[in-house]
């Protein structure tokens, strides 16, 4: 039995589809499969000397999210719309569960990251992410719950992800800071 928010979703869906529409969702779902956005993302910041730290976090972000989605895929076994509904979907899915959609989750795992940083670009990734979530439901290999979820565990992460990363580079600086203090009123010198 779906609740009420899914069936909502599922039957104003159903009022909107058509085949126009379809091809651009089928379009914005393919660019987060595999994650080949997100890596090529990934790469451009790791390449630059002053967003390496950044890329970093984002490489760190989206394995987190991407183990994190699979655990908990494993864990409810809930069955895909197209599943529970009896129809052959627009797309292939991975054969996994539905929730949560982890397709939602990277894509707002790595909008959040480019947001929290305030990177050049994030709302133009925030407009991919939020496509590539609603055609997740759009498509009916998810529910809007799933998606949800997803976008939900996407953002949390990156956010707590994001404060470790600063909480790190403060220790780093006050610790850089202690030692060259410490250095110039003791005397001792560099090893």
């Amino acid at each position: 039995m779906l609740n009420i928010m899914d069936q909502t979703a599922v039957n104003a869906v159903k009022l909107i589809q058509n085949p126009l529409l379809d091809k651009i969702m089928v379009f914005f779902t393919s660019l987060g499969d595999n994650g080949i956005i997100w890596i090529i993302l990934m790469i451009v910041l790791l390449s630059g000397k002053k967003t390496r730290n950044k890329g970093v976090v984002l490489l760190i972000t989206v394995i987190t999210v991407f183990i994190l989605t699979n655990y908990l895929k494993e864990e409810f076994h809930r069955v895909r719309p197209y599943e529970y509904m009896n129809f052959i979907p627009k797309v292939k899915t991975s054969g996994t569960s539905s929730f949560p959609s982890a397709h939602s989750a990277v894509a707002f795992a790595v909008f959040g990251v480019y947001y929290f940083y305030n990177l050049r670009y994030k709302y133009v990734i925030g407009v991919i992410a939020l496509i590539i979530a609603v055609s997740r439901f759009y498509l009916e290999v998810h529910y809007l719950s799933d998606v949800l979820a997803g976008i939900a565990l996407g953002l949390t992460v990156s956010y707590i992800l994001f404060h470790v990363n600063e909480i790190i580079l403060k220790s780093v600086k006050i610790n850089n800071v202690y030692n060259i203090l410490k250095r110039f009123f003791t005397g001792e010198s560099q090893q």
